[in-house]
């Protein structure tokens, strides 16, 4: 199965990316759960990993776009002693309402705050934070480039983006078995546990037409990012992106 130039699969519908936040809205009690069952566990290992990609210095500032619940936050915060303080961004108030119960139990609220924010608009100033991270959002974005820019607007110079998000394994065999369980395993199973189908065939219809690899490091870069690279995850079916903006 090859992929076309911009890295979808040919023949593969786009998916409805507006108001996607409702959806979340609706899963937002059983997300957590779903995540851990579906990914048997890896999504933990994937958010822990990102903390190694922050800027090499202290006292960093953080901002996190899509932060849901707010795991790659905490993530953050119990990886690394390079956190200062965090904020965290989402559009579906119920995910940032269990973020916060999450939060306050770690008792990180001093240096944590949440707030509704939209990535395509961040309500924050110019050269804010020192690094910028989003996990399994960016193909949420009905303008994804504008969301890219936005992030760059809030990075201070010298500092970093990074993206964790889904990808396709380049071994076919791989991909084969993996396409299988994203389009008739996945949407079941998670059907079942959150009893919304749709959000489900929501997420692997945005992994198959989400571009990926060498297409979305060319999206970092149109945005202005410089020192792109990606780092590919679990035989190539995640990925994390890295990017700065230059000094």
């Amino acid at each position: 199965m090859f992929l076309d130039k911009v890295g979808h699969l040919p023949g593969s519908a786009e998916p409805m990316r507006s108001e996607v936040w409702e959806m979340f809205n609706r899963i937002a009690r059983r997300y957590d759960f779903i995540n851990r069952m579906l990914s048997f566990g890896t999504d933990v290992s994937w958010r822990r990993k990102m903390a190694l990609f922050l800027p090499p210095y202290h006292d960093q500032h953080i901002l996190d776009i899509a932060t849901g619940t707010a795991d790659q936050l905490l993530f953050l915060f119990d990886k690394t002693d390079k956190a200062k303080s965090g904020v965290g961004m989402d559009l579906a108030e119920n995910m940032l309402e269990i973020a916060r119960e999450k939060i306050e139990k770690r008792g990180l609220s001093e240096v944590i705050s949440l707030r509704v924010g939209d990535a395509m608009d961040i309500p924050a100033d110019d050269k804010a934070f020192d690094a910028v991270t989003i996990s399994f959002g960016i193909r949420n974005m009905t303008d994804v480039t504008k969301a890219l820019r936005e992030m760059y607007r809030v990075l201070k110079p010298g500092g970093r983006v990074l993206v964790l998000e889904f990808s396709l394994p380049q071994n076919r065999l791989i991909r084969a078995v993996y396409l299988f369980y994203l389009r008739h395993i996945l949407p079941r199973l998670g059907a079942l546990v959150s009893g919304d189908f749709y959000a489900y065939r929501y997420l692997n219809e945005t992994i198959e037409t989400f571009p990926y690899g060498d297409a979305f490091c060319d999206l970092l870069k149109d945005a202005g990012f410089a020192a792109v690279h990606a780092h590919p995850l679990t035989l190539g079916v995640a990925m994390i992106y890295q990017g700065e903006r230059p000094a």
